[in-house]
C-alpha cells in the first residue's frame, strides 16, 4: 500500500510532463450545496485525464531493457491513452487492448499518440486476456490501468497539487472506476492533511469498489452505465487495500445523475467533461455527501473525451426535462 513518501517520490517523474491543471471556483455549486466548491479540472490534462500522471511514473520506475521490449495496458480509452503519451514521451512501443464498443474518439487518440490498438475483444474481459497472452508471448511490460502501486503514486500527485493549491481544503470527491486515482489521492491528502476527508464515487451501474469494500475481497461486477471511464470490471487488490486504509467514504450516483452534473457543468462552468468527469459533482449536487457549512469542497473533474454523440444526447436531455 502507498503513502505520502511514494507520492512525493513519484512526482518527480510528473513534473514537467504534464500540465498542472487549475482548481476552479464556482459559485452556483457552493450556493446549491452550501460549502465553498471547488472543481479540479483535470478535464484539461494531456490527453484529457488524470492516466498519464501514473503512466509517467509507471514508465520512469522501469530498467531501459524493460523498456525495449514495450509496453502494453487494457484500457476502455482514458488509461490507453495515458499510456501513448507516457510511451511516446519514453520512446517505447507502446499496444493497447481496447474492445469493440469502445468510445471511437479515445480509440483514434491513443493511436494519435502512437499506440498499436487491439480491437478484437468483444468485452473488456475478453480484452485483458488478450493483453495478458500479449505480453506473455512477447515479453513486453503490463502496465496495469489501475491496480499498480507505483500508477498510483503518481496519480497521487493530483492530490498534492490540491492540497497545495487549496491549503484549507476539507473535502475531496473523487470518482472511481478502478480506484486508482482514489488510492493515489487519498495517500496524499490524507498524508498532508490527516482530518481532511476523502470520498469516493461509483455509479450505481459500476460498484466495484462499494462492492469490495463490503465483502473485503475482489468482486467481478458486469458495468452498466453511460460514465464509461468508470466502468472497471473489478477493483484491484493494491487499490482495495489503500481504501481501506484512507477512505472515508464510497458512495453511489445514478446515470441520471451523472447526466445532469454533466449538463450542469456545461451550462455553469463551461466544462465539456464526458460523464465520468462529472460523478463527483453529481454526488454532491444529491447530497450523497454530507457536508457542514464553513467547509471546503474540491470536486475532481477528470474525463474530457466524451464522444460527441454521447455528449449531444445528454445535452438535449435538458430541452425535455
Amino acid at each position: 500500500m502507498i503513502g505520502l513518501s511514494d507520492v512525493l517520490a513519484a512526482r518527480g517523474a510528473v513534473v514537467g510532463q504534464i500540465h498542472r491543471t487549475p482548481l476552479l471556483g464556482l459559485r452556483s455549486l457552493s450556493e446549491e450545496i452550501g460549502a465553498r466548491a471547488l472543481l479540479k479540472a483535470e478535464l484539461f490534462q494531456k490527453t484529457g485525464s488524470f492516466k498519464p500522471r501514473g503512466m509517467l511514473a509507471k514508465l520512469a520506475a522501469l530498467s531501459a531493457e524493460e523498456r525495449s521490449r514495450g509496453v502494453v495496458t487494457w484500457s476502455a480509452g482514458n488509461a490507453a491513452q495515458g499510456l501513448a503519451y507516457a510511451a511516446r514521451a519514453w520512446g517505447v512501443p507502446c499496444r493497447v487492448f481496447m474492445w469493440q464498443t469502445a468510445n471511437p474518439g479515445k480509440v483514434a487518440a491513443a493511436r494519435a499518440y502512437g499506440a498499436e490498438v487491439d480491437l478484437e475483444a468483444k468485452s473488456a474481459a475478453q480484452a485483458y486476456k488478450r493483453a495478458l497472452a500479449f505480453v506473455q508471448a512477447s515479453g513486453a511490460t503490463f502496465c496495469h490501468p489501475f491496480d499498480d502501486p507505483v500508477l498510483q503514486a503518481g496519480h497521487g500527485s493530483l492530490g498534492l497539487e490540491i492540497v497545495e493549491d487549496a491549503p484549507e481544503v476539507s473535502l475531496v470527491v473523487v470518482p472511481v472506476g478502478g480506484g486508482g486515482l482514489l488510492a493515489g489521492v487519498a495517500a496524499a491528502v490524507k498524508g498532508l492533511r490527516p482530518r481532511a476527508r476523502v470520498v469516493g464515487v461509483e455509479p450505481e451501474g459500476a460498484p466495484g469498489l462499494s462492492t469490495a469494500l463490503a465483502q473485503g475481497q475482489i468482486v467481478h461486477v458486469q458495468p452498466q452505465t453511460i460514465a464509461d471511464g468508470l466502468a472497471a470490471p473489478f477493483t484491484g487488490g493494491q487499490a482495495l487495500a489503500a481504501c481501506q486504509a484512507w477512505v472515508d467514504e464510497v458512495v453511489l450516483v445514478s446515470d441520471r445523475d451523472i447526466a445532469e452534473a454533466t449538463r450542469f457543468l456545461y451550462e455553469r462552468a463551461k466544462l465539456a467533461c464526458e460523464p465520468a468527469g462529472a460523478a463527483a459533482v453529481a454526488a454532491l449536487r444529491r447530497g450523497n455527501v454530507s457536508l457542514e457549512s464553513g467547509e471546503v469542497a474540491v470536486a475532481i473533474v477528470s474525463g474530457g473525451n466524451v464522444d460527441p454523440r454521447v455528449a449531444a444526447a445528454i445535452l438535449a436531455q435538458a430541452d425535455e426535462t
